[in-house]
């Protein structure tokens, strides 16, 4: 099978690595993808193979949101970890969009799921692009990036993606966190939208996506969760329900630690304040192994 080519569109310095940025044909979400990496300095003299921490955007987000606010290529450098930053949905002229042109749904909001219902199932296959064609992509076309080292992250409905992604693919992540994350979509408003949209109506096809219910059926595995939220987010009663997750976890014995923040919101002040320890924590999970 030919490899996909990838063009690129962007790169420059930062903190002695490089961040790149690039486009490519998506076979899963039949359009043009987009998706930034940061590769740190150790990369140009190690011979040794160099783990990843895969970040997921929110809603409205693209690759650019994380690289220019988050402050995290620092930290990156610092432990000699790549970033690889997909977007958050298919784009283009051709892709669907929210009729009704909301910001919570479609555009910018993939919810990082395979949808099975018209006109949203061709493109928006966000679930299979970041477990499979993303990460193959990486492995054919950066040789020292390590495909068995990688862990996951993100925040709000990139963290509902980090989370789910992780308990649904047992043993694939060494590590997964979050900010703020939509921790049971399937009885939230922006959840409730997105799945009844992109799944249909049965909120039984829903589970498959929904993080609680995830973690109350997991027993592969009991991967560590971390979770920051901040306790002056507005979103945080109504859409994100942390409590939620935190009621899943000790019910079935997985292992959680939910932190609050006193003061902080939902924006990337927020992320950009404990970005650092998140990679920290991600990079002794990677160096483990």
């Amino acid at each position: 099978m030919p490899v996909e080519a990838l063009k690129q569109v962007g790169r420059c310095r930062s903190f002695g690595g490089w961040i790149e940025t690039y486009t490519h044909e998506s076979k899963k979400c039949h359009c043009t993808m987009r998706f930034s990496i940061y590769l740190p300095p150790q990369i140009e003299s190690t011979k040794s193979l160099m783990p990843a921490l895969y970040w997921l955007s929110g809603l409205t987000c693209t690759d650019e949101n994380f690289i220019n606010k988050s402050g995290a290529m620092q930290y990156a450098a610092k432990y000699g970890i790549v970033l690889i930053v997909p977007d958050t949905s298919p784009r283009g002229d051709e892709v669907p969009d929210d009729p009704k042109q909301d910001w919570d749904f479609g555009l910018g909001a993939g919810f990082y799921l395979n949808a099975t219902e018209a006109p949203w199932s061709k493109h928006y296959q966000m679930y299979d692009y970041i477990v499979s064609e993303l990460p193959e992509l990486i492995q054919s076309h950066f040789e020292k990036i390590d495909p068995k080292r990688k862990s996951i992250s993100g925040h709000s409905m990139g963290g509902h993606g980090a989370i789910m992604i992780a308990l649904k693919n047992p043993g694939a992540y060494q590590s997964v966190s979050a900010f703020s994350p939509i921790v049971a979509p399937g009885s939230c408003p922006w959840g409730e939208k997105a799945f009844s949209s992109y799944l249909g109506s049965d909120p039984q096809k829903w589970q498959n996506y929904d993080s609680c219910q995830l973690i109350q059926s997991q027993l592969k595995e009991r991967l560590p969760i971390l979770i920051d939220q901040g306790q002056n987010d507005g979103f945080m009663k109504v859409q994100l329900q942390p409590e939620k997750i935190q009621t899943a976890c000790q019910e079935a014995e997985h292992p959680l630690t939910l932190r609050y923040h006193a003061g902080y919101d939902h924006s990337y002040f927020f992320i950009a304040s404990f970005i650092g320890e998140h990679i920290s924590y991600h990079a002794q999970a990677l160096n483990r192994h």
